[in-house]
């Protein structure tokens, strides 16, 4: 299999479905589709679908958007645990990734994922300040009832879907409880965010409608991939 993704410093969507192949040890190789840079969108239309990343290609099969590269991989891996084992605790966590999916647009328009980036301060807290509430209360009631590290336990694609906000939080330095705080510690020490991190510190890739400088109240093409 093969996954085309974006810029990993920004890539929100591409990094998700590439948590999961990753940490389940699932063989695939990956490629990425600038997200930038003169004509990018002819060129990613020339590869996807949608026009967008992430892109799972399995022999024939086209599978664009995240959840669905999840599920299918969940569905040909069922050795793996990618979603939890049991029944309640996996209607939840899909619960969980699909409110992801569809919400928290305050953090997506004003915090957007740069993983090469610290700006403490910089995005206003009140903007966000629904949006974490929301976080905070899902993440802790999962948290306090799985007994951590990751939302069910052990790391899983509810895990996956929500990594990209652990990076917000840490690079702009977002208020949120201790209880959070670990959670976001508790991604950042899993070996395959490391690696997707430390890959994207050494891109040389700048795009500027990514960067916190260049935002103003609107969704970057970065976080729409």
């Amino acid at each position: 299999m093969k996954l085309l993704i974006g810029n990993r410093n920004y890539s929100t969507w591409s990094l998700r479905p590439w948590l999961v192949l990753k940490h389940f040890d699932i063989a695939f190789e990956d490629e990425v589709l600038q997200l930038s840079g003169p004509n990018f969108r002819d060129v990613l239309a020339q590869h996807s679908p949608t026009g967008r990343v992430p892109l799972l290609i399995d022999g024939e099969l086209l599978i664009p958007e995240s959840i669905a590269i999840i599920e299918y991989l969940a569905e040909t891996f069922p050795e793996h645990a990618i979603w939890p084992r049991d029944r309640a605790e996996r209607a939840l966590a899909r619960a969980a990734a699909a409110e992801m999916h569809g919400g928290f647009s305050a953090l997506r328009n004003h915090a957007p994922m740069n993983l090469r980036a610290s700006h403490p301060g910089r995005v206003d807290a009140d903007v966000v300040r629904t949006d974490l509430s929301r976080i905070e209360a899902l993440w802790g009631n999962l948290l306090q009832k799985s007994g951590g590290p990751y939302l069910f336990g052990a790391f899983s694609a509810a895990d996956a879907m929500f990594a990209p906000v652990a990076t917000r939080i840490r690079t702009y330095e977002l208020p949120v409880s201790d209880l959070a705080g670990r959670y976001v510690e508790a991604i950042y020490a899993l070996p395959a965010f490391q690696t997707w991190r430390n890959l994207a510190l050494q891109e040389p890739w700048i795009v500027d409608d990514d960067e916190i400088d260049v935002i103003q109240g609107r969704v970057a093409p970065g976080n729409l991939a």
